[in-house]
């Protein structure tokens, strides 16, 4: 949320949301689904297309361009990286499968050059398998959570 008050500074980040209060006005801590993008984020290298869960702890989460950002740019960019979606893998619309109500369940975001990305749900919170409450052990073996891949990307950049 901070980051995103900040997007004056950051190149590229124009476009970006401020974040509001989840349209079902309450705090929302569980499981969600999301996929992951064809954008320039660094974190989301060699990801696109990834369907994967992740845990949400916001009040404050809904994605809201009324004031300052622009969703058509966004998405003309390619600069929405991760978005809720539903049982069916279509993007969510609708809670419970979008927690917070933000426009075409986006839910991260790059800048255009890549380097900044924010994101409302809680990656560090599942980069290691045993931080999974459920794990369907045929899609997750190992000791590498369904995050591990977005922490390795930002590490391979700056090493």
């Amino acid at each position: 949320q901070m980051i995103s008050q900040l997007k004056e500074l950051i190149p590229g980040a124009a476009y970006w949301p401020e974040f509001k209060r989840n349209r079902s006005e309450q705090f929302e801590a569980r499981y969600a689904n999301v996929e992951v993008l064809n954008s320039p984020s660094l974190f989301f290298q060699s990801m696109h297309g990834s369907l994967l869960p992740i845990p949400v702890a916001h009040g404050e989460g809904r994605a809201d361009f009324s004031a300052t950002g622009d969703l058509d740019l966004c998405i003309k960019q390619g600069l929405i990286s991760a978005r809720y979606i539903d049982p069916s893998g279509a993007p969510a619309h609708s809670y419970p499968y979008n927690p917070n109500g933000s426009p075409e369940g986006a839910t991260a975001f790059s800048s255009s050059d890549g380097r900044a990305t924010i994101m409302m749900p809680h990656p560090e919170r599942l980069f290691r398998a045993v931080q999974m409450s459920y794990r369907p052990k045929d899609q997750f073996t190992g000791e590498a959570g369904p995050w591990m891949k977005m922490f390795q990307n930002a590490r391979d950049y700056i090493a």
